[in-house]
């Protein structure tokens, strides 16, 4: 086991936990907030504390904030429970504009003046009604290729200001698919992949190359409608429809025909959507620069591990399909074993590439 300099005196001369600023992600969606700490050892990064505080429905739609209070709330609840007083927080998909753009300087204040004489061609708001921010994906032939996102300032004030009431420092903010690309891909990866994130609501795709976002999008489907399918098909409650869908999956056979015909009345609409936009981009590969066809699909997300359905995907999308881990820019397995149940660990993808942000690039 190596250990750098900066890591040892980090851990060894960490100041008091009082002085400390503990790196918290924070992830609010439709269903709850999810928060995820690390503690710093000298094998690498273990977790601290996750937990999720359940949200009123209405509380948060279409990615904005609707019931404020219920919202801050729920900030406090989590803020005092695990003292957190410092975050990392993320911005939803649905709101956000991901762009790319060419250009000439590879200075960042030059890239930035270059940048904004076009921002609108990239995203369709006002330009003095627009946060944004990029990162330098390649250089090429003396012009960069810039990955972007822009929001209008109005959802990043929203969210600064309910953090802030909540008595919580927001240290950093970025958009969820940038979170979700750091925690599952391992630092210094260079693969283009298909991240794809099962929610209880939706079904969000993301392409992502050396870790970062180039497509996203947001289906309005998810998990839950294979919820309501098991419901309907057994006349059970959501909690035993839950279970059979956990256990059942997509699994074949005589015996449950017509349940595997109730999963995949709604299974196959993801499956379809899914594929209409993979091919979208590996059509783009043959005719673009720093465009690299997808290799590989990961599952993250609350809703992913439903029995099959890795295999499923499989036989469409014509590209390995597996499920994600989010554990793997922590320690090593060997020195550690996570207290977060690995099918749980999928739905905390976002709030743990957001505590990243701090240790990892």
């Amino acid at each position: 086991m190596s250990v750098n300099v900066s890591q040892l005196a980090r851990v060894e001369l960490a100041p008091p936990r009082y002085l400390a600023m503990p790196s918290a992600g924070i992830d609010v969606s439709t269903s709850g907030v999810k928060i995820v700490t690390f503690r710093e050892t000298l094998h690498g990064l273990e977790l601290e504390h996750f937990a999720e505080e359940r949200l009123p429905s209405g509380t948060i739609t279409g990615g904005e904030i609707s019931d404020r209070e219920r919202l801050i709330d729920g900030l406090k609840t989590l803020a005092r429970r695990y003292h957190i007083h410092t975050a990392n927080i993320t911005l939803p998909e649905a709101r956000g504009y991901l762009f790319e753009a060419e250009v000439t300087s590879t200075e960042p204040q030059q890239q930035r003046i270059e940048l904004e004489r076009h921002l609108a061609e990239y995203v369709p708001l006002p330009a003095a009604e627009v946060t944004y921010d990029f990162v330098p994906l390649a250089t090429e032939e003396g012009k960069t290729q810039l990955v972007g996102v822009g929001y209008a300032r109005r959802v990043v004030e929203a969210s600064l200001s309910a953090f802030e009431e909540a008595g919580i420092t927001v240290r950093a903010i970025e958009g969820e698919m940038f979170s979700v690309a750091r925690a599952v891909r391992p630092h210094g990866d260079q693969e283009t992949v298909l991240i794809i994130d099962i929610g209880k609501t939706t079904t969000k795709l993301l392409v992502a190359s050396r870790r970062l976002p180039r497509f996203a999008t947001t289906l309005d489907v998810g998990g839950h409608a294979l919820t309501l399918a098991v419901q309907k098909h057994f006349g059970v409650t959501e909690e035993e429809a839950k279970r059979v869908k956990a256990e059942q999956g997509l699994r074949v056979g005589k015996e449950n025909e017509e349940y595997l015909s109730a999963m995949l009345s709604t299974v196959s609409v993801i499956r379809e959507e899914i594929s209409r936009r993979l091919e979208y981009w590996q059509s783009r590969t043959p005719v673009e620069s720093f465009h690299e066809p997808v290799s590989r699909a990961i599952l993250v997300g609350g809703n992913a591990t439903v029995r099959g359905l890795p295999e499923y995907l499989e036989s469409a999308l014509k590209i390995p399909v597996e499920l994600g881990n989010v554990f793997t820019n922590m320690a090593r397995p060997d020195d550690w074993l996570p207290s977060l149940d690995y099918t749980e660990s999928l739905a905390y993808a976002t709030a743990i590439g957001l505590a990243l942000r701090t240790y990892v690039d």
